[in-house]
């Protein structure tokens, strides 16, 4: 009897560590679970502005380039070819599109807007951030799990940031501020992360410094400006301007 109870208690504790140790494993892998945000149609071109794109030669851009409600006057530095509908330009491989040109693209480019400012508005309006004001807005050298960010200012990425974690994860970034990087400083996925999994929201103007490298769906109310030589991989929409110098620039 007392050797079945020794055992009784021998087994009992085993369990309770084996279950411990699960939960525990369970915490570290539970990444937090956000949905990403819907793009909509704006999600069909790698920049998309409302009041202008300048671009100082020369930049390379993969993928279509949209502009409402202005013109393709308002689209500088790309030496245009006019096309039916669209226009083309050896800066970049796929289509620019305006509101001035021929039926559906007007109407394509307004719906186009329209997703943006929603997309931008679901983004800000995330509930429940997991992070609040990490780094007082300073990120250089931090690593970024997955979840929903929240600054109430601006944020600033003096040096390398690292954005790890699957490839079905998602990063909402909310910040009520600026955001730039400096010269030189690049963000790096780890883990299987996806640029397109990656939503910056921005209030303020989004600055991106010479010959620096950023990953992820820029979503700002002011204002993109990509420095000399910086590098892109993403989508840049703007609720005004975008301007270009000598950048590469690739969809997700």
């Amino acid at each position: 009897m007392k050797l079945l109870k020794n055992l009784s208690a021998t087994f009992a504790i085993a369990a309770v560590v084996l279950m411990t140790g699960c939960s525990n494993d369970d915490d570290t892998n539970n990444a937090p679970n956000h949905a990403p945000v819907e793009l909509g149609t704006s999600g069909n071109y790698v920049i998309l502005a409302k009041t202008s794109i300048a671009n100082t030669p020369t930049s390379a851009i993969e993928g279509d380039m949209g502009i409402s409600p202005a013109a393709a006057s308002f689209i500088t530095g790309f030496g245009l070819t006019a096309a039916t509908g669209y226009a083309t330009s050896p800066q970049i491989s796929g289509r620019i599109y305006a509101a001035d040109m021929v039926a559906p693209t007007s109407s394509n480019l307004t719906l186009a807007v329209e997703n943006m400012i929603t997309a931008y508005n679901n983004a800000a309006g995330r509930p429940s951030p997991d992070f609040i004001e990490l780094g007082t807005g300073n990120l250089g050298g931090k690593t970024l799990t997955p979840g929903l960010y929240k600054w109430s200012s601006s944020v600033t990425m003096p040096t390398d940031v690292t954005i790890s974690g699957g490839p079905n994860d998602v990063w909402i970034f909310q910040i009520a501020g600026n955001l730039t990087t400096s010269a030189n400083a690049k963000i790096k996925l780890a883990g299987g992360a996806q640029a397109k999994n990656i939503f910056w929201q921005v209030a303020g103007y989004a600055i991106f410094g010479t010959t620096s490298h950023f990953e992820g769906i820029v979503m700002s109310k002011t204002g993109i400006t990509f420095q000399t030589g910086a590098t892109f991989n993403g989508r840049a929409l703007a609720q005004t301007a975008v301007i270009l110098d000598a950048n590469r620039i690739t969809k997700p």
